[in-house]
């Protein structure tokens, strides 16, 4: 009896092998493609722009990175924009499936949030007290198939590569901008004083977390600084004899730099990330596609001209350091999972900011998305994400290689943890619509997503 059991095993085991979906060597393929407007645009991200665009500083792209393991396809896409609402989203995706047979839920949009990129969302009453700020729907169209245009380009041009991940740690060049009180308030510190500055200190708590901190000036209350997410991830994509196809660079940083610059207040720029991308290209070559961690409350430390390539340049520097030496693979699975998911909405809408619910709606429906490459997961999330709701993912997934972007898919506005809302402060007042118990679903719902991703699942039913 015991021996026909193993003879029975042995048989479903050739079974379920005999029926596996067969793996081939990984193939990849990337492009970018120029998405920059024309000027005249209105310009999204700033409430305080009371004229359209009048110049371009640098120019806006599209990057592409295409991958098949020989049963699955993935598409991943960065965009030198604020954000890419749902709508868009949707549209770009079945464009993409129609063009190259990737299916539309194997495609994930992430936005670089530069604040000096087109209007694209009409649904934000954010600066639309200014007759004319408008969205310009003739650009918004040729933009949708400039993005389609990458992944096409990308999907047409593969070739056998390998691929891997590397994590390093950047702290320099970032603060949380949500300083606490001795009461528990938060009172916003946009920007620092360079005598305060220059009083910076790195810490490392007893949890791990790592918090940049300040000193005040005398007579000043005392202010403690929250954490910053200090994880500088890259992937890499290389071909057969080792040269760079494509890179992925992925940190927590608000992309408004050059905001303190009145000069480029109006003009076009994808800016610090779009110097970082220039510069690993340069380099490195083959196209860089930047992803933006959780820095819903994380801003540069310094802005202006000078600090908007600096800050660029020492991130493009801390990648390049980390793209070398990463152990890559061509035997890599890939897979690809949205989650629909519903967040119950204020009962009062915030007045300037994203409006996506009339009065009779109680909730915003939107989603979430996980690509695996391998043993490495990009998780991509809606809207600006606190940095404590991407920390606390990352403290529960138990995933070595758990790489969190921002800005995906969609835009929802800020979510916040439970005690931002008791905090105060912009993020978690007029900076959403989302009520308190937001970040908790997020996160909630992401681990449930990653725990179905990670799920041993049966080759053969």
């Amino acid at each position: 009896m015991k021996k026909r059991c193993q003879l029975l095993v042995a048989a479903l085991l050739a079974l379920l092998i005999l029926h596996s979906p067969a793996r081939g060597a990984l193939q990849g393929g990337a492009a970018k493609v120029n998405i920059t407007p024309p000027v005249g645009v209105w310009l999204s991200g700033y409430g305080g722009r009371d004229k359209p665009s009048d110049g371009i500083t640098d120019e806006l792209f599209a990057r592409a990175l295409v991958l098949n393991d020989g049963s699955n396809s993935v598409a991943l896409v960065s965009v030198d924009l604020l954000w890419v609402p749902l709508q868009m989203t949707q549209k770009i995706r079945a464009m993409i499936e129609q063009k190259t047979g990737i299916p539309g839920s194997s495609v994930m949009i992430c936005s670089t949030h530069t604040h000096f990129g087109p209007r694209l969302y009409s649904k934000t009453t954010l600066g639309s007290h200014v007759e004319g700020n408008t969205v310009d729907d003739a650009y918004v169209q040729t933009l949708t198939k400039k993005i389609v245009d990458a992944v096409f380009l990308a999907h047409r041009d593969m070739k056998e590569v390998r691929l891997g991940a590397n994590r390093g740690e950047l702290t320099e060049i970032v603060y949380h901008r949500r300083p606490r009180n001795d009461d528990g308030s938060v009172t916003m510190a946009f920007t620092l004083p360079a005598s305060v500055l220059a009083t910076r200190e790195i810490i490392r708590d007893d949890n791990g977390r790592v918090r940049v901190t300040f000193t005040d000036p005398p007579g000043q209350p005392l202010r403690t600084y929250g954490p910053i997410d200090p994880d500088l991830w890259v992937l890499r994509v290389e071909s057969g004899a080792g040269e760079m196809l494509a890179s992925m660079v992925n940190y927590a940083c608000h992309a408004v730099s050059g905001s303190k610059y009145p000069d480029w207040f109006y003009s076009i720029s994808a800016d610090f990330p779009g110097e970082t991308t220039r510069v690993v290209e340069s380099v490195e070559g083959g196209v860089c596609l930047f992803t933006s961690g959780t820095a819903g409350d994380i801003v540069p430390l310094k802005r202006g001209k000078a600090p908007r390539y600096q800050i660029g340049r020492a991130l493009a520097g801390a990648a390049i350091k980390n793209l070398q030496f990463v152990p890559t693979s061509t035997t890599i699975d890939l897979d690809a999972r949205t989650m629909a998911i519903d967040i119950p909405l204020k009962e009062t809408l915030a007045e300037n900011r994203i409006v996506d619910a009339d009065a009779t709606q109680d909730h915003l429906s939107t989603e979430l998305q996980l690509l695996r490459f391998g043993d490495i997961y990009l998780l991509g999330l809606p809207g600006e994400i606190l940095v404590e709701v991407g920390l606390e993912i990352k403290e529960r997934a138990g995933i070595e290689k758990l790489i969190i972007a921002s800005l995906t898919n969609d835009v929802i506005g800020y979510v916040c943890h439970a005690a931002a809302y008791d905090e105060g402060g912009y993020e978690s007042t007029s900076g959403t619509n989302l009520a308190p118990g937001a970040g908790e679903h997020i996160v909630n719902k992401a681990l449930k997503l990653i725990n179905e991703m990670k799920s041993p699942r049966l080759a053969y039913q």
